[in-house]
Order: structure tokens, then C-alpha cells, then sequence
């Protein structure tokens, strides 16, 4: 990881925290998931793709900076991350296309 060591080390404990903010979203998600069938089920396996391409990108970042600015505070970034994703953009406007058919 690239900075000074002090900025380094309050990374590293910040890095912990944001995987630990992951696995807590994609066990939420996963359970989830075993109650679902059909078309939810497929939205929140699209969730599910999202949130894990984001942990990959993140936690593959070695800017101590990076996360001292970006991710001290937690509270819903990881949900934001999946939001503004395209394809989550996309499965919300489908979903209400579905509800209206109903």
C-alpha cells in the first residue's frame, strides 16, 4: 500500500472494515436469495454480481489515501457502490415494468 506508514496502517484497519461492510451485505443478500424464485431471485443474483465486482475493485486499490477519504465512513457505501451501478439501474426499471403489468 502506498503512503506514509501511519497513513498505511489507518488504512489497513479501514480495508478491514470495509470487507467486513462486504461480507455483511453479501450474506444479507444471499439470504435473501434462498427465499426467492423467478425474476427476484434474478435481480438479487444481479445484486449479488454487482457487489462482487465492487469488493474486487476496491479492496484492489493500495492508495492509503484512498480509503482514508473514501471509506471511513461506512454507512451505506456499499449499498450506494450497487446502486449506481447500470445494471442495478436497469433490474429497478425493469421490476416496476413488471409491477405495472400486474
Amino acid at each position: 500500500m502506498t503512503g506514509t506508514p501511519n497513513q498505511i496502517e489507518w488504512a489497513e484497519q479501514i480495508k478491514e472494515s470495509v470487507a467486513a461492510e462486504f461480507d455483511r451485505v453479501a450474506s444479507a443478500l444471499n439470504g435473501v436469495a434462498l427465499r426467492q424464485t423467478g425474476a427476484a431471485l434474478l435481480d438479487t443474483q444481479t445484486a449479488i454480481e454487482i457487489l462482487e465486482e465492487s469488493r474486487r475493485a476496491v479492496l484492489a486499490r493500495d492508495e492509503a489515501g484512498f480509503f482514508i477519504r473514501d471509506w471511513q465512513d461506512l454507512s451505506g457505501q456499499v449499498r450506494e457502490l450497487i446502486a449506481r451501478d447500470p445494471r442495478h439501474k436497469a433490474m429497478q426499471a425493469a421490476r416496476k415494468q413488471r409491477e405495472m403489468q400486474l
